[in-house]
């Protein structure tokens, strides 16, 4: 079978992601924060607290590696975990009031960020943008029938 990858719209994706990562990560290092710290910080900054489970669920990551990322950052006092009244296995992970600059430095990141990405880009280019991501989201999302 021959197939060109170069023409795959997951290589597409996926080569852009990597460079968003790639540059977000080089902004926030002089801060002395990774890309999976800053994701943790925002995950939980805008949602709320959050089991580990559900947190590497939404990073895409096993929790055994999340739990290594946890632990930098309650040294670190960004974040906290406690455990949860119902269950003594599961543990809660919330921000602390000293990740606040952090989350200040992440932000400003965010911006720039979003800047550099679409610069060059008309509004009209960016809703067609969204628009076109949202449907391959759905399409991918979409539950596969069963196979009578």
């Amino acid at each position: 079978m021959d197939y060109d990858f170069e023409e795959s719209v997951g290589y597409w994706l996926t080569r852009t992601t990597q460079a968003y990562h790639r540059a977000f990560s080089d902004a926030i290092e002089p801060f002395g924060i990774t890309f999976r710290q800053a994701q943790v910080l925002c995950w939980i900054t805008l949602e709320g607290r959050m089991t580990v489970a559900e947190l590497a669920n939404r990073m895409m990551i096993e929790p055994p590696t999340l739990v290594g990322i946890l632990g930098r950052m309650e040294r670190n006092q960004w974040i906290s975990r406690t455990s949860c009244d119902e269950d003594r296995r599961r543990k809660w992970v919330g921000v602390t009031p000293k990740a606040a600059p952090i989350w200040k430095k992440i932000a400003e990141c965010g911006v720039e960020m979003r800047r550099r990405a679409t610069e060059g880009i008309s509004e009209r280019q960016l809703k067609t943008l969204k628009t076109l991501l949202d449907t391959i989201d759905e399409n991918l999302s979409a539950k596969v029938p069963a196979k009578s």
